[in-house]
């Protein structure tokens, strides 16, 4: 049968559904008779109890699934039929006034828009560029003496400096009384290393062990403790002990304590350069990618499905609420957070999956086999057992899945970069790597 399709209004469409009360009927009719056979009930052997029994319990539950299950039936046929692509639930209304023996709905939808993609040969998009320089690995060799560095226990009348580790007693005011955290006994940090606000680590900063100071600290407006945000306090510090760092020297025994095979210290540079190159690579590609989005965004034309905007804002506020609740605070499942802070990034999402959506259809830019494997093989690559890496990829629809919409937000990265016009900037290693 034709199906009728009304606009109401940009994506919104409606279809009136049609469906004999008999046939509603006869379903309920198969379910209770089924329902009987199973149900029981006090003063009644099972299944023995009297279908009218029954119909009388859960007949308007029966009758409400029933209802549910063939419109919903019925609306999917007619949409497809229609050869309608539907975006969300529709909103489903019983009307007045049906020809006898009839029961009709009115289904109010939406669609997904039509997508229109503009010249990307107009577009321009900035494609970075960085090397790992000899500098890049010298930082990354010191790093991981820093994290084999030991410690040996200084003279009594040497004073801390960057670089040492402390141990310290400290008790804090706040009007003169003390606070939660505010107080310590053998607490150890590393002079010069950011683990302490900048007062407390210049106070400590030049005493001797034994050495006792007080000194005033204000907490920053944005400190995590909400009790002592914004607020000064009195500490009170106790030097108990200072040790000097050693770091080990860059030698073959350093080489084999990292894992490198040779035991060189060429090997170890060979690794790390090959190491810092997969993170440049992988941390291009996601701010090429980045720029890439935003110019093919600019390029399209299409109007948003609010059903499909308004799940995305439930699955980023679900997001935040766990985030608040992993940080400790209480009842975050239930926090009132308002739509509009998520709105924003919710539509920006739809817009740019619908966008890309119709690049890959358009232009066959779907993830093939052979890519999904090269794709896993370089994320296994860093691996001590890069075969089990692969592996565990692979068994699993859902991660794999994963992996080729990565694969395929590649392709079309390299479309567009193919389309468009591309402004080639060479930036620091260093610049590319403190880029959020």
């Amino acid at each position: 049968m034709a199906v009728t399709v009304e606009t109401l209004e940009k994506l919104e469409r409606k279809i009136t559904l049609s469906l004999p009360v008999a046939t509603i009927q006869n379903e309920v009719d198969a379910r209770l008779k089924r329902l009987a056979r199973s149900v029981k009930m006090d003063g009644f052997r099972p299944g023995k109890v009297p279908l009218s029994v029954v119909a009388q319990r859960y007949g308007y539950s029966v009758q409400y699934e029933v209802l549910n299950d063939k419109v919903g039936e019925a609306f999917a046929q007619a949409a497809n039929e229609a050869q309608l692509r539907v975006a969300g639930q529709p909103r489903i209304t019983e009307k007045e006034g049906a020809p006898e023996g009839q029961m009709s709905f009115d289904a109010v939808f939406e669609v997904f828009p039509e997508v229109k993609i503009g010249d990307l040969s107009t577009a321009e998009v900035e494609k970075l560029s960085a090397e790992v320089t000899e500098s890049a690995i010298d930082k990354t060799v010191d790093i991981l003496r820093k994290q084999r560095r030991t410690f040996a226990q200084r003279a009594q009348d040497a004073a801390a400096e960057d670089g040492d580790r402390v141990t310290v007693d400290f008790e804090g005011k706040i009007d003169g009384e003390p606070f939660q955290g505010g107080k310590a006994e053998d607490f150890q940090f590393l002079v010069g290393e950011g683990q302490m606000l900048k007062e407390f680590e210049d106070a400590v900063r030049g005493m001797k062990s034994g050495e006792s100071k007080t000194f005033p600290l204000a907490f920053p407006e944005d400190y995590h403790g909400k009790d002592v945000a914004g607020k000064t306090a009195d500490f009170l510090v106790t030097i108990k002990k200072i040790e000097a760092a050693h770091l080990p020297e860059v030698n073959e025994q350093l080489a084999k304590s990292l894992g490198i095979t040779d035991g060189t210290v060429e090997g170890l540079r060979a690794d790390i350069k090959k190491n810092l190159e997969r993170e440049v690579k992988f941390r291009l590609l996601a701010r090429n990618k980045a720029a890439v989005m935003d110019a093919l965004v600019a390029k399209a034309e299409l109007d948003l499905p609010n059903a499909s905007v308004q799940a995305e804002i439930a699955r980023l506020r679900d997001a935040a609420r766990a985030d608040l609740k992993a940080r400790g605070l209480k009842d975050a499942d239930k926090a009132d957070i308002p739509e509009d802070v998520f709105r924003p990034q919710a539509e920006r999402r739809v817009r740019l999956g619908l966008v890309v959506a119709e690049l890959v259809r358009a232009n066959d830019l779907q993830a093939k086999p052979e890519q999904l494997k090269a794709h896993v093989d370089e994320l296994a690559a860093s691996y001590e057992k890069p075969e089990d890496v692969v592996r565990w990829y692979f068994s699993d629809r859902q991660r794999l899945a994963e992996v080729e919409a990565v694969v395929v937000e590649n392709n079309v990265t390299d479309y567009v970069l193919s389309q468009a016009k591309v402004n080639e900037k060479a930036v620091s290693f260093d610049e590319l790597m403190g880029q959020a």
